[in-house]
C-alpha cells in the first residue's frame, strides 16, 4: 500500500469515495473480507456506534481489544485508545480513522513532567487514568478508567502515598469517596470542565422530576447536584434500571445515543456547555471519526498505531493490572 504524503500530513485519508454506495454496508463488507473488528466509543456520531461490532467505554473497550481474534483493531475513539490496544495487542494492525484525534486530557500530562514529579516525590505509587499516552502509562504503577478506579484505589493500602493523574476533578471525586488524600495532577478534560452548575439548575427548574446524571470528570459543584455518579456504562445502565423518565445527562453527549435506543421511552436533556450557544457538548476529537474515514481508513489500513516496543512493555504493565483487579472484581 502507498501512503501519499499529503494524507500523513493530514493524519487521515481523503480519497474520495464512490458515489451512491452504502457506506456501512461497504464497510462492513471490508471487515468480513480483512477479518477486522471495530470498537467505537460512547462519545462517537451515532451512526458510526451502529456500524461497530462492539460500543462501550474505555474499560469494556481494552477488554474487548485483549480477547478479539481478529486480524484488525479498528478503534473509533480517539488516540490513547488506539495506543491501549496495541499495548495489549501488539502483533495485531490497530487502525484509528483520524491520528489527530487526540484527547485534552491526556495532553495535560506530558510524559517528560510526570516523570520529573515523580523523582520529586520517589515515595509515592502513580495511579494513572486510562485517558493518557502509553508515555504516561509506561510511568505508572497501574491504570483506571472511571469504571473501576474507586475499586482500584481502594486495593492500595490506606497509608499509600498516591499520585492521581491527570484528571484532578476525578481525582478529588476519588478522594472524597475513598477518604484518601491523593496527590492530583492538574489536568481536566474540556468537555466535562465546560459543564457548569448554572446550567443544572436551569434545566433542573424546567424539568423538574427529572435526575441528574453526571460523570465524576466533572467539577465538584456539578457533582453534588447529581443525583447520581458514575462512568458511562454505569450512567447507562443507572438510566436502564430506574423508574425516573427523565434524565439530565452531564457527559459527552454521544452517549445520548445508546441511550435513546435502549430506553426509547425516557427523555435524555444533554447539559450545554457554560460557553456557546450549542444545546449539547461535544467532544471535538471523537467527532473526527467519520464514517467516510472509518472506510477509507478500513480500505488503506492506514493510518496505524504504531509503538516502540521497550515502551509498550512498561505501559502494558499497569493495564494488565488494572485488568486482573478488573476481573476479581467481577467474580
Amino acid at each position: 500500500m502507498i501512503v501519499n504524503e499529503e494524507w500523513k500530513i493530514k493524519g487521515y485519508i481523503d480519497e474520495p469515495i464512490p458515489e451512491n454506495i452504502d457506506l456501512k454496508a461497504e464497510i462492513r463488507r471490508l471487515c468480513n473480507e480483512k477479518n477486522a473488528v471495530i470498537l467505537a466509543h460512547y462519545y462517537t456520531r451515532g451512526e458510526i456506534q451502529d456500524v461497530a461490532d462492539f460500543v462501550g467505554d474505555s474499560l469494556a473497550l481494552a477488554q474487548q481489544a485483549e480477547k478479539t481474534d481478529a486480524d484488525i483493531i479498528v478503534m473509533c475513539g480517539v488516540h490513547f485508545m488506539a495506543e491501549t490496544n496495541k499495548i495489549l495487542c501488539p502483533d495485531k494492525i490497530v487502525l484509528l480513522p483520524d491520528l489527530n484525534a487526540g484527547c485534552s486530557l491526556a495532553d495535560s500530562c506530558p510524559a517528560e513532567e510526570l516523570a520529573k514529579y515523580k523523582e520529586e516525590h520517589p515515595e509515592y505509587k502513580v495511579i494513572a487514568y486510562v485517558n493518557t499516552s502509553a508515555a504516561v502509562k509506561a510511568l505508572t504503577d497501574v491504570v483506571v478508567t472511571s469504571s473501576n478506579a474507586r475499586e482500584v484505589v481502594d486495593s492500595f493500602p490506606k497509608d499509600e502515598k498516591i499520585i492521581f493523574a491527570p484528571d484532578k476533578n476525578l481525582g478529588n471525586y476519588l478522594n472524597a469517596v475513598t477518604g484518601r488524600s491523593m496527590m492530583l495532577w492538574n489536568g481536566g478534560c474540556h468537555v466535562h470542565e465546560e459543564f457548569s452548575v448554572e446550567k443544572i439548575v436551569e434545566l433542573k427548574s424546567l424539568n423538574p422530576k427529572a435526575k441528574v446524571l453526571a460523570h465524576p470528570e466533572c467539577k465538584s459543584g456539578v457533582l453534588a447536584l447529581a443525583d447520581y455518579v458514575g462512568s458511562t456504562a454505569a450512567i447507562l445502565k443507572f438510566a436502564q434500571n430506574d423508574d425516573c423518565d427523565t434524565f439530565i445527562v452531564a457527559t459527552e453527549s454521544g452517549i445520548l445515543h445508546e441511550m435513546q435506543k435502549r430506553c426509547p421511552q425516557k427523555t435524555f436533556i444533554p447539559v450545554p456547555p457554560l460557553s456557546g450557544t450549542c444545546a449539547c457538548n461535544e467532544c471535538a476529537y471523537m467527532r473526527l471519526n467519520t464514517l467516510e474515514k472509518l472506510y477509507n481508513c478500513l480500505k488503506f489500513e492506514w493510518p496505524y498505531v504504531e509503538l516502540d516496543s521497550a515502551m509498550r512493555e512498561r505501559a502494558k504493565l499497569p493495564i494488565e493490572k488494572m485488568l486482573e483487579i478488573s476481573a476479581k472484581m467481577n467474580k
